[in-house]
């Protein structure tokens, strides 16, 4: 069976560019014609993950665009989205969003426009400030929908997602800076006995590993007088082989997460769903 899965996948991630059916063409999906700024989710890991309703807006697409610097899609690369969506990507960093988007709003007045990105578009507040700046403009908008690290997580490690309070990022120091909001927002949670999602740095080409950040949040938490006495780690959501680890931060340390991306978890009180899903697949003792 596992040969036939990965003879299949295989299968798949080889497609090239595709004729878009009448039944999805673009005209039908958007409902109103093709000038206009798309934000498209791409979900969690590789060229896959893409809805059918978004790759055949990719493919329609007079420009494509992929943002780069609030997530990755590290089970691919742009030259294998290339070859699939059978149209140039262009990369865009967080200065091209922030600063600069008019280069390519300006665009979107006249031609349908693409903007991707990893996991779900709207999860980053700097989509959510792009999109008006976008209605400012009187530029048509619409948003495709991907899978998201948020719910992926609940899914793979069983923490109910109801539970789950405010999340927080976790950056790499710089220099002998580093910020205690971070540690405020797990400790608040915890005193709530609710579960916090963390999200780990991305910096360039760095990526901010699970035991990494356990041993950056064990530097700091017990500066504001908190212990945390479980971690989980989820590595490479999305992907056909994750891996989930639940334990303290000494039994996190010894786990082989393997590459990016990663992200954590740290949970409050675990019901008893909770801890047997735990056990069975995040190793929890």
């Amino acid at each position: 069976m596992a040969g036939f899965c990965r003879q299949i996948y295989h299968r798949f991630r080889t497609i090239g560019p595709l004729a878009v059916h009448p039944v999805t063409d673009l005209r039908a999906i958007l409902e109103k014609g093709y000038i206009m700024l798309v934000f498209i989710g791409l979900g969690l890991y590789d060229i896959l993950d893409v809805s059918g309703k978004g790759l055949a807006c990719i493919r329609q697409a007079e420009l494509v665009c992929l943002e780069t610097y609030t997530s990755r899609m590290t089970g691919t690369d742009r030259e294998e989205m290339e070859r699939y969506y059978g149209k140039p990507v262009h990369l865009l960093s967080r200065e091209d969003v922030e600063q600069h988007p008019d280069t390519f709003l300006s665009y979107a007045r006249d031609h349908l426009v693409v903007f991707l990105t990893g996991g779900d578009p709207m999860v980053s507040t700097t989509h959510i400030d792009l999109r008006i700046r976008a209605r400012e403009q009187g530029i048509e908008t619409r948003i495709i929908h991907g899978a998201s690290i948020q719910t992926a997580v609940s899914g793979l490690t069983g923490l109910q997602n109801y539970r789950f309070g405010k999340s927080c990022s976790l950056p790499f120091p710089y220099g002998k800076w580093f910020p205690m909001t971070p540690m405020e927002v797990m400790a608040q949670n915890l005193s709530l006995d609710l579960h916090t999602l963390v999200y780990l740095d991305i910096t360039g080409d760095r990526f901010m590993t699970i035991p990494q950040a356990v041993d950056l949040i064990e530097q700091n938490i017990g500066k504001i007088g908190c212990e945390i006495p479980l971690y989980v780690g989820i590595a490479r959501a999305g992907s056909l082989r994750p891996v989930v680890a639940a334990g303290t931060a000494e039994q996190i340390a010894r786990v082989e997460f393997g590459p990016p991306l990663h992200i954590l978890v740290v949970p409050g009180t675990l019901h008893l769903m909770e801890r047997a899903y735990l056990e069975f697949f995040g190793g929890l003792c």
